[in-house]
């Protein structure tokens, strides 16, 4: 699939703080029409060992059949530096994704999207890469705050930070944890809700991320 190459990876910190704060602007926000998407990718990187694996699982929709499954590995380039996740995984996602044969209609990544304190977490950044609609999916409070939502699936409460809306808290199975649903490219709260709910039949992760965790994790 295609991949713009928007900028080098090796940057410091700071000059990775200013490209998120200028990619931020460059973001659309839209509702995603989920009447027609046919496929969803997962995305998840693994991080072992100095080692970054990435997975990208592409599923049918609304059924979420494997179609495909590519992998990368790499050494891990960048430092653990909370907020800037995506210059720690982005160089292996750039290799996976250009092994990847079917392209998805929408993709749900197992990090934040605008869930984050420039409105640039790893599925918005990568939005911006792939120019396709994009989800944040994450599994732990980052930031911004919210009230527990009901423990039914699929209720949900908003989560604000400094007085906007980034995101919702939901809950994707009765009496479990929720996760965290955020907008990334291409995409809007309620859009990117309703496709996570949609791709979340059984378990805590929607089906992609899942498929995606196991495939990164396999080295």
């Amino acid at each position: 699939m295609q991949v713009r190459h928007l900028h080098d990876w090796d940057v410091t910190p700071t000059e990775a703080i200013a490209i998120q704060k200028d990619f931020a602007d460059r973001l659309i926000t839209e509702s995603l029409d989920i009447e027609v998407i046919h496929h969803v990718a997962g995305v998840d990187v693994s991080v072992k060992n100095g080692i970054s694996q990435a997975a990208v699982v592409i599923l049918t929709f609304p059924d979420l059949y494997v179609v495909e499954v590519q992998t990368a590995s790499m050494p891990t380039p960048f430092p653990y530096v909370p907020g800037l996740l995506t210059f720690r995984e982005g160089p292996a996602l750039e290799m996976v994704f250009e092994q990847v044969q079917q392209t998805p209609d929408a993709l749900i990544f197992d990090g934040m999207g605008r869930i984050h304190p420039r409105r640039m977490g790893i599925a918005a950044h990568f939005g911006l890469w792939l120019d396709l609609p994009t989800i944040g999916c994450g599994k732990t409070h980052f930031i911004g705050d919210y009230a527990e939502p009901e423990t039914d699936k699929g209720a949900f409460s908003p989560l604000h930070h400094k007085g906007d809306q980034l995101g919702v808290v939901l809950r994707t199975r009765t009496n479990v944890k929720p996760v965290h649903i955020s907008p990334g490219h291409r995409s809007d709260i309620d859009s990117a809700r309703d496709l996570a709910l949609r791709c979340t039949p059984k378990y805590r992760l929607p089906e992609p991320i899942r498929q995606a965790h196991n495939a990164a994790g396999a080295m």
